[in-house]
C-alpha cells in the first residue's frame, strides 16, 4: 500500500481519495476548505497558491496527484493555478512521481481530426496554452510523471448537455461537430488504474488520453438525449467558418494498457443519469 498526496480535492479528487483509501492506501488530501466528514482521509487545509502553506506537509509520499482547476475562465485564474500553484507544488514535491490531470483542450485541431497522445498540441486559446505549458514544465522537472488528458467530464452534478437537450437547442449539423466525453467515475477509475499499474512495476508512458470509446457529433448526442427525455428535437444551426475544438479523441493507448471503461459511450452514461 502506498502513501499518497492528492492536491485538489474537488469532486474527482475527493472521490479518488475515498476510492484509494478503501483500497488500503494512506491518503492525504490538500483542500482549501476540507470537509467535516473525512472518511479516513487525512485532509489538510492549505492553499496551493500560497507557498508557505505547503511547508507543513510531509515530503515522503510515494506519488502525488495534481487535480486542480481554475476558479474562473480568466487568464489570471489559470495563471494562478498552472503557474504559481504548480511552481509551489514542484518546489516541495519535485522528487515524487506525479499524476497530472490535464485536458484534451490542449489539442487545437478543429476539423474533426482524430487525435492521440502523439498529436501536436497547438491550442489557439490562452487558457489551453497555459495548461499545455504546465504539462511541459512538469515533465521537464520530473520525467517520471504521467499526464492524463481528460475530455469533457460529465456525471451527477455535471449535466450541462441534459439541460441543453431540454430547451430545445440550435445545433450544428453540417459539417459534423464532434464531442468527446468521459464519465467522472471513469476519471476516478483511470487515475486509480494508472496508480495500480505503477505500483505493480509496469512502465507507464508520460501521457494518456482519457476519453470514452465513442466520439460522436453534438447533433447525434443532443438528438438522442432529446428523444430519451421526450423533448423536441434540436433545430439546425447555420455555421460560418470553422468551429473551435472539433476533434475526435483516440483512447487506444489507455485501453491497450488494460483499462476497461465503466461507461464506454454517452448512451451508457447519460442513460443512467436519465433513469435517476
Amino acid at each position: 500500500m502506498a502513501k499518497l498526496l492528492i492536491i485538489g480535492c474537488g469532486a474527482i479528487g475527493s472521490a479518488l481519495a475515498k476510492h484509494l483509501t478503501a483500497q488500503g492506501h494512506q491518503v492525504t488530501g490538500l483542500k482549501r476548505h476540507p470537509p467535516v466528514e473525512h472518511d479516513g482521509i487525512n485532509y489538510i487545509a492549505a492553499d496551493l497558491t500560497v507557498a508557505g502553506q505547503l511547508q507543513k506537509l510531509p515530503d515522503d509520499f510515494d506519488a502525488v496527484f495534481f487535480i486542480v482547476s481554475a476558479d474562473g475562465r480568466t487568464e489570471q485564474s489559470y495563471r494562478t493555478v498552472y503557474e504559481t500553484g504548480l511552481s509551489n507544488a514542484l518546489a516541495k514535491f519535485q522528487q515524487q512521481p506525479w499524476f497530472f490531470v490535464s485536458s484534451t483542450s490542449v489539442y487545437g485541431q478543429n476539423q474533426g481530426e482524430w487525435v492521440d497522445e502523439n498529436s501536436p498540441t497547438e491550442p489557439t486559446n490562452l487558457t489551453s496554452q497555459l495548461i499545455c505549458q504546465a504539462e511541459q514544465r512538469l515533465l521537464a522537472a520530473n520525467a517520471n510523471s504521467v499526464i492524463v488528458r481528460f475530455s469533457g467530464i460529465y456525471g451527477p452534478g455535471r449535466e450541462y448537455l441534459l439541460r441543453s437537450a431540454q430547451q430545445p437547442p440550435c445545433i450544428q449539423q453540417t459539417p459534423p461537430y464532434y464531442t468527446n466525453r468521459i464519465h467522472q467515475q471513469d476519471c476516478v477509475g483511470v487515475l486509480a488504474f494508472l496508480l495500480a499499474q505503477r505500483l505493480a512495476g509496469v512502465a507507464l508512458d508520460n501521457c494518456y488520453l482519457a476519453s470514452d470509446d465513442n466520439p460522436a457529433t453534438m447533433w447525434d448526442v443532443i438528438s438522442w438525449l432529446a428523444e430519451q427525455l421526450n423533448c423536441p428535437a434540436p433545430t439546425v444551426k447555420s455555421i460560418e467558418g470553422i468551429a473551435d475544438q472539433n476533434k475526435r479523441c483516440q483512447n487506444q493507448r489507455l485501453k491497450a494498457l488494460g483499462y476497461e471503461f465503466r461507461y464506454p459511450d454517452y448512451q451508457a452514461g447519460y442513460g443512467e443519469l436519465i433513469k435517476r
